[in-house]
């Protein structure tokens, strides 16, 4: 499919009310491999591969690895598709999806969300030590999970992909995101994804833009909130606070899971999403 002037690889599968899976950062379509196939026995299930994401162009060097221009490219990518859709967004790909139910909610029938790491709720892109400080006071929790994840994952990861050590970059944010034991004992598949879709300026473009709380709290869509059992604290935190906002919330958490809820327990993930969609079909 063509869309805004870039050439981007859909699978889909099945026929009725589209069901739309974005994935998340390091990753393509092919993390949607099984349920594209559980949810095409129902609907039109459709995954696609983000911009620059295999097997799509590569980002050409120097380009921004801009974040409101995957939002545009969902946004023109729902709307070719004729009616409202049930999305279901994974990691940067729930924040995609997130700010996309803010800029156009007409799209959407339900709205599924598997942590989104929505910090611009709290701090700015590059968080400054007076925004830490205030959070520190105002919610200790949040601002102490913020801290650790900064310090342990993203700095670190950041500066091991601006010195071209993407092995090292890839291990300390995989175990930050993942945890380790989830990190090490990922599947060739998922290894494989990795390997394909790791990129610098992934982690070295212009980040999240600032998110209103008074527009998540315009979100009127019904919405399902997914964590995992074994979820590292910054997502659950992230995710309590986009629970206090939405206001037409579910929020189930997935046992045996850590951040890569649908590949970790696909059958919990599967049939929790189709009763919800189910619901509000």
């Amino acid at each position: 499919m063509e869309v805004n002037g870039y050439n981007f690889k859909v699978v889909d599968q099945g026929s009725g009310d589209p069901v739309v899976f974005v994935h998340g950062s390091i990753s393509d379509w092919r993390t949607w491999k099984r349920p594209l196939e559980t949810f095409g026995q129902s609907y039109h299930a459709i995954a696609y591969s983000r911009r620059f994401h295999w097997p799509n162009e590569e980002i050409p060097e120097g380009a921004d690895y801009s974040f409101l221009q995957h939002v545009e490219d969902l946004h023109e990518i729902l709307k070719s598709l004729g009616k409202p859709v049930h999305l279901i967004g994974h990691s940067y790909g729930a924040l995609v999806s997130l700010f996309l139910a803010i800029k156009a909610p007409d799209l959407l029938k339900t709205l599924v969300l598997m942590e989104p790491p929505a910090l611009t709720l709290f701090v700015s892109n590059t968080p400054k030590p007076l925004e830490i400080l205030k959070l520190l006071f105002s919610r200790p929790k949040t601002a102490f999970a913020l801290i650790q994840f900064g310090a342990k994952g993203w700095k670190p990861a950041k500066k091991a992909a601006k010195n071209n050590d993407f092995n090292r970059a890839i291990e300390i944010f995989g175990t930050a995101v993942l945890g380790e034991e989830a990190y090490l004992n990922m599947p060739p598949t998922r290894k494989e994804q990795v390997k394909d879709n790791f990129f610098r300026a992934e982690f070295t473009g212009s980040g999240f833009p600032p998110l209103d709380e008074e527009k998540v709290k315009g979100i009127q869509v019904p919405t399902l909130l997914l964590t995992g059992a074994k979820t590292r604290p910054f997502f659950l935190v992230l995710t309590d606070r986009l629970e206090e906002l939405i206001p037409n919330t579910t929020r189930i958490k997935i046992a045996n899971a850590s951040h890569n809820i649908h590949e970790d327990n696909p059958k919990d993930f599967e049939q929790v999403v189709l009763a919800f969609l189910e619901k509000h079909g």
